[in-house]
């Protein structure tokens, strides 16, 4: 797994890269809201994720924020995805492919890559599909636990047009208490398609309050 992770070197603040993505920020109308994680290691759990769309902005905000230059990153993606003649350029944008298939892999392989790293940054869109779900999938938590990594929530508000990150979380372990603090951060937050937005909840978790209404 841990070969098909991009390997960024670190830039400067004022990178070119940097300066085009804040152009398409303004061009778009959209701009970031939260400062840059002052820690090597991290899980970005993403959401809500409604659409296509989706992908496109969270690269063009993560290369104005400099969070994709200046950390090794990956994001997950359905192993069926990875195929001719878009296979290289997944990877090449940070993509990791995953067997559904074989599910209870994949924490130990993504703790196994933060452990490779000094510096890294996982992407997770924890709703893990653009349809309407009735929870969220629990291995960003499981992943964060097992390497030892606090989980930054981010969300795309497309009502106000602001990517916003929010500050560390450590899973302490307690699931019920941590997916409250997840679900303040996301109250009142419009998706691009709002009749796709489920509840965040863990199917194998006893909380069934919503914070999506």
């Amino acid at each position: 797994m841990t070969e098909l992770l991009p390997t960024l070197a670190p830039k400067t603040p004022d990178d070119l890269v940097e300066r085009i993505a804040n152009g398409l920020l303004r061009l778009i109308r959209w701009r970031v809201v939260g400062t840059e994680p002052q820690i090597p290691k991290f899980v970005i759990i993403v959401a809500p994720h409604t659409s296509n769309w989706d992908l496109p902005l969270g690269l063009v905000c993560g290369f104005a924020l400099g969070l994709l230059r200046r950390w090794p990153y990956g994001f997950m993606m359905k192993d069926v995805v990875f195929r001719w003649p878009v296979a290289g350029l997944m990877r090449h944008i940070g993509g990791l492919p995953i067997d559904r298939g074989r599910p209870h892999d994949i924490v130990p392989q993504m703790a196994a890559v933060f452990r490779a790293h000094d510096r890294f940054l996982l992407a997770i869109t924890p709703e893990g599909t653009r349809k309407r779900t009735g929870y969220w999938k629990s291995g960003f938590y499981h992943i964060a636990q097992a390497a030892g990594v606090p989980i930054i929530p981010v969300s795309f508000d497309y009502a106000t047009r602001e990517c916003r990150l929010g500050e560390p979380l450590v899973p302490t372990g307690d699931v019920d208490r941590d997916l409250i603090m997840i679900q303040q951060f996301y109250q009142g937050v419009t998706a691009k398609r709002p009749e796709r937005m489920g509840e965040i909840r863990f199917r194998d978790s006893g909380l069934e309050e919503s914070s999506q209404r």
